[in-house]
């Protein structure tokens, strides 16, 4: 391995700010592709597409256009994603790009730069929200190894990168298959032909109710507020959900939860549900959450898994709004669907008994998966890191020494 030259970017790169051009219709909808940070992710990738795109005289008025294989990195919110453009593309004022004005492999600096993320970040300044500078960005100092060295390691890290990138995709089918086979345990459980045809509404304590329409947060002591992304995993979240002051839950009393009570997202993302525990006892809920509070010796658990069936998902579909922004479903439909319903308590008993076994193979399942990816993904960052600062001849090493013990 050769002798590691560590150099400031600004030797290697010619540094372009970007913007974003006036709303007038001229400049949108054109054949020149627009990047802002959410088109690239944490991982050094091609750009091959943006959410949006301009027209060559809004790239020339209010952006920058740069050619294709130059690097493209966001420098605030986040600071760190580096991807590299497939074509000639503008950019917002979120990122910066670095065109190469020697003979440079994009690739292993787009590499370098994703390992050193943290380090990028570091230089971010601002009191609002932290920005990476240009000037900073300039003096960031890398190493700078011989063309062909460089051409070596990401010919490599291509290879290598690409091999873990498939293995987390296999992991993503497997979760999917996991969760089919999880709603179709669900469906089945609910189907036995003794089971009594019965409205939700008859099997709850209270109307199913809307939450809170516009929240208003606060930073000192009020009452926890629970939103739709918080049902993927309520439980152990109370320290991290946002507050409302007291009085605004006081106006939204019949809202307010018990331990116990299933929620369910109604409003865009339909169908999330979790079941309150003690500890969210006396929170509140957003208008995109709706509460359903079971009646007497009704098992919340079955209440909750119910919902997660593809016979509630079609109810749901059909009585779905789509009068509004982001499609809603009414309580009062909520009330009247219908679900097959055992009429004994041993039967009840023996439905969540099957419930129960059907949900904790599923949980012991994905967090193996999830266990899997995320070794993988440390696996990659190890990888990357190591073959950049030249902890490993790439000529002679194989990637699968650093990622020993992860198989497809």
């Amino acid at each position: 391995m050769s002798h590691r030259t560590v150099i400031p970017l600004r030797r290697i790169f010619f540094l372009v700010n970007g913007g974003t051009p006036t709303s007038e219709p001229e400049n949108w909808g054109g054949e020149v592709l627009w990047a802002t940070p959410v088109d690239f992710g944490s991982n050094l990738t091609s750009i091959t597409r943006t959410r949006r795109t301009l027209t060559l005289a809004g790239a020339r008025s209010g952006s920058a256009i740069v050619p294709s294989d130059s690097l493209l990195i966001s420098t605030r919110a986040p600071i760190g994603n580096v991807g590299i453009t497939s074509t000639r593309m503008a950019f917002n004022q979120g990122c910066r790009a670095l065109i190469p004005r020697c003979n440079a492999d994009v690739r292993f600096f787009g590499y370098q730069l994703e390992a050193r993320r943290l380090d990028l970040q570091a230089e971010g300044l601002g009191t609002t929200f932290l920005e990476l500078s240009s000037e900073r960005l300039a003096s960031f100092p890398v190493a700078a190894p011989p063309y062909d060295e460089q051409r070596r390691i990401a010919d490599f890290l291509d290879t290598e990168t690409a091999r873990l990138g498939q293995l987390v995709s296999l992991r993503g089918q497997q979760l999917r298959l996991a969760e089919a086979k999880r709603s179709s345990s669900m469906s089945k459980a609910f189907s036995r032909q003794d089971y009594m045809p019965t409205r939700l509404k008859y099997l709850l304590a209270s109307k199913p109710r809307y939450g809170v329409l516009v929240p208003q947060f606060i930073d000192g002591e009020g009452v926890r507020f629970i939103r739709v992304n918080d049902l993927l995993d309520l439980s152990g979240r109370a320290a991290s959900l946002r507050q409302i002051p007291n009085e605004l839950s006081a106006q939204y009393s019949r809202t307010i939860t018990r331990a116990g009570d299933v929620l369910l997202s109604v409003v865009g993302t339909m169908g999330r549900s979790a079941i309150v525990p003690p500890e969210l006892q006396g929170a509140n809920i957003a208008r995109a959450v709706a509460s359903l509070r079971p009646g007497t010796d009704v098992a919340a658990e079955l209440i909750s898994a119910w919902l997660t069936t593809p016979e509630f998902m079609r109810q749901a579909a059909d009585a779905t709004s789509s009068d509004t922004a982001q499609p809603t479903l009414g309580m009062e439909d909520l009330a009247n669907f219908k679900l097959a319903w055992p009429v004994s308590s041993a039967a009840q008993k023996r439905l969540l008994a099957a419930v129960q076994a059907s949900q904790e193979q599923h949980r012991v399942l994905t967090r193996a998966i999830e266990a899997q990816v995320r070794l993988l993904i440390e696996r990659r960052q190890a990888l990357v890191t190591a073959a950049v600062t030249g902890q490993f001849d790439v000529s002679t090493a194989s990637g699968r020494n650093v990622t020993e013990g992860v198989s497809a």
